[in-house]
């Protein structure tokens, strides 16, 4: 038998050997990737395994501590708030929203980034001016203030705190994406196409983009998580989602008046939003150590 048709039949690493390899190569990459599926499939599942209808008011349940202290009520596992209702199931389905939310916002965050960050990098001049300048601009303006302004104007439906949040981190992507451009387009592949004809949409998604998408990556996943705070803020100052729709900040700022009675009311979600802004934070960090080529060479 020929050395090729051994190494055809040779049995494969086993999964656990490669997790093995994988953790043993970039631990923190590992872990916080595990926590990050385990928070997404607790936020995608949270119908199916929240004990109770999150917005289910039981008066004469209000304020029961969670379970294992005194005058816990049975079934409700990390106690009631104020209303009545149950807070694990209250604190899952306000996991899922706070990520829909986060999630979204970063990517029209990116999209509007991408698209100014692009055109000002490959038009150049005056154009390159107008733009850098109103990001200055905007990056420059306290953000509470325009969250402020959009939502008196247009109210908090869940598609005007999509855009909002969107607006959040914008400019950064646009900063971010028109150095990479900059950087790349007068290398000789990109000049190649140029010549060869390539308009300047085929050149920024056919050869530009390829070379850009690392840092994206890596900086869409650090603004997730800073959204998912910049979202737990807004909800805590009654600017989020309006009640009963609960959203972790939204459950944080209702219960705030509970804290010295009942501190377990603002316990659950707090933890949850410090847990899951952490994990995505570890999550950028590993991912920029692994495409960053000069962290990599040190």
């Amino acid at each position: 038998m020929s050395e090729a048709s051994a190494a055809a039949i040779a049995p494969l690493p086993s999964i656990s050997r490669r997790i093995s390899a994988t953790l043993r190569r970039d631990p923190v990459l590992v872990v916080a990737g595990l926590l990050a599926l385990a928070l997404l499939v607790l936020a995608i599942a949270a119908p199916l395994v929240s004990p109770f209808d999150p917005d289910q008011q039981k008066l004469l349940a209000r304020l029961r501590p969670p379970v294992g202290f005194d005058g816990a009520r049975v079934g409700y596992w990390l106690g009631t708030d104020q209303l009545g209702r149950d807070i694990l199931s209250r604190t899952l389905h306000g996991l899922r929203l706070t990520l829909a939310l986060a999630l979204f916002g970063a990517v029209v965050g990116l999209a509007l980034g991408a698209v100014v960050g692009t055109i000002s990098g490959l038009v150049g001049g005056i154009v390159d001016d107008l733009a850098m300048g109103f990001v200055d601009l905007v990056i420059s303006l306290p953000f509470v203030l325009v969250a402020l302004l959009v939502i008196a104007l247009a109210g908090t439906d869940m598609l005007v705190l999509i855009v909002v949040l969107g607006l959040a981190y914008w400019a950064h992507f646009a900063r971010l994406i028109r150095a990479q451009v900059l950087a790349l387009r007068n290398l000789p592949y990109v000049e190649a196409a140029r010549a060869s004809g390539a308009g300047g949409l085929r050149i920024a998604l056919v050869h530009m983009a390829p070379n850009i998408v690392s840092p994206v990556i890596v900086m869409f996943t650090l603004n997730v998580s800073n959204l998912i705070l910049l979202e737990s803020s807004l909800s805590f100052l009654g600017l989020g989602v309006q009640p009963p729709t609960a959203t972790l900040g939204s459950m944080v700022g209702q219960g705030r008046d509970y804290m010295a009675s009942a501190p377990w009311v603002v316990a659950a979600p707090a933890v949850v939003i410090v847990l899951v802004a952490l994990v995505v934070m570890l999550v950028g960090d590993a991912l920029r150590d692994r495409f960053d080529v000069r962290l990599r060479e040190r």
